[in-house]
């Protein structure tokens, strides 16, 4: 690697991938480290394989980094187990390599709000069994901070949706795919309700910004997205563009419960069904004050997500024409890779 900074993202999922490749394109040496190597690897950026539960493996991955980011996920039904190791690798990678650490973090921590939009200083008080294992997470890194191991900028982003994002997201494939196949979109919860979504390639400029701007250092950060409308008005743009209305089934907290029997995925969802059951709202205008809003418009965020939708449907060889392939991992797939 060439001198000056060095970045290292751990996580080759969608945002780890799409984060590589904005840090790429700003001129900086990246290193993407995963278990598995990704189909492809965006521009120049290079590869390293590690279990980053493995803290000595994770730290000779990131050697040398000066801004190490942990976009790393772990598979839902075992998200409670497996996740805190991770990140626990990660953060001794970045104290044992004197890096900044950027940690992608999702809102579970919080808790049910009633409604209140979300600010980066609501205590992190969650009752569920994913939500206290988020937030003593968010404790380990805010201690290592205090103590002067590490420093740090904590990201937050709510669920995710975007080109290649499928079966992990509320959106992806229930809702996208359901509706660019004709089918009737599931969603769990009321979508009356307004509720943020944020959008993978925002995400990514919003991390790729707390890595390189030092005004970012030491503190939690709320990354921008589209703005926040009802899920029901979601819907509505993607009916114009399929070019068809989307037909919606509301999946009650009760059957889901009864769909989980026989499905460990959607059996680990019920406890966070409360984030659909009121307003879901993440404030972001600390972030957008101090760097400006990089959000991109709901209406292009949702048309963009469509035509991936689309394209993987027309089959293989129009995919590879457009050079989506590496964007097929869903999910899945992906955390099998990180």
């Amino acid at each position: 690697m060439a001198d000056g900074p060095f970045h290292v993202v751990f996580g080759a999922g969608n945002v780890g991938r799409a984060l590589a490749a904005d840090l790429s394109g700003l001129g900086l040496p990246v290193r993407l480290v995963s278990r598995s190597q990704p189909s492809e690897l965006p521009g120049a950026v290079e590869w390293r394989g590690a279990d980053a539960s493995d803290a000595a493996a994770a730290t000779e991955a990131a050697s040398g980094a000066t801004v190490i980011y942990q976009c790393l996920n772990a598979p839902y039904p075992k998200w409670t187990e497996l996740f805190p190791p991770l990140q626990r690798g990660v953060l001794t990678a970045a104290e044992r390599n004197g890096a900044l650490l950027v940690s992608l973090e999702n809102l579970y921590g919080y808790g049910p709000t009633g409604g209140v939009p979300m600010t980066e200083d609501l205590p992190l008080v969650a009752s569920t069994v994913k939500g206290r294992t988020r937030a003593a997470m968010t404790r380990e890194l805010l201690e290592a901070r205090d103590a002067g191991l590490v420093h740090m900028a904590i990201g937050r982003a709510s669920d995710f949706f975007g080109a290649g994002v499928t079966d992990g997201s509320t959106l992806g494939e229930r809702v996208f795919g359901n509706a660019v196949s004709g089918r009737r979109a599931d969603f769990i919860g009321n979508p009356e309700l307004l509720h943020t979504y944020s959008y993978v390639p925002d995400i990514a400029r919003g991390l790729a910004t707390l890595g390189t701007d030092k005004r970012a250092v030491d503190q939690v950060w709320h990354l921008p997205g589209p703005e926040t409308v009802t899920t029901r008005h979601i819907f509505e743009l993607i009916g114009a563009e399929v070019g068809h209305p989307v037909e919606s089934r509301s999946v009650s907290k009760l059957v889901l419960r009864g769909l989980g029997l026989f499905n460990p995925v959607l059996r680990s969802m019920v406890e966070m069904t409360y984030q659909f059951d009121q307003p879901f709202v993440l404030d972001t205008s600390k972030y957008t004050a101090v760097f400006g809003d990089s959000g991109t418009p709901l209406p292009d965020a949702i048309a963009g997500t469509v035509a991936w939708f689309q394209r993987r449907a027309g089959g293989p060889s129009e995919l590879a024409s457009e050079g989506t392939h590496s964007e097929l991992h869903s999910s899945d797939s992906e955390r099998r890779k990180q």
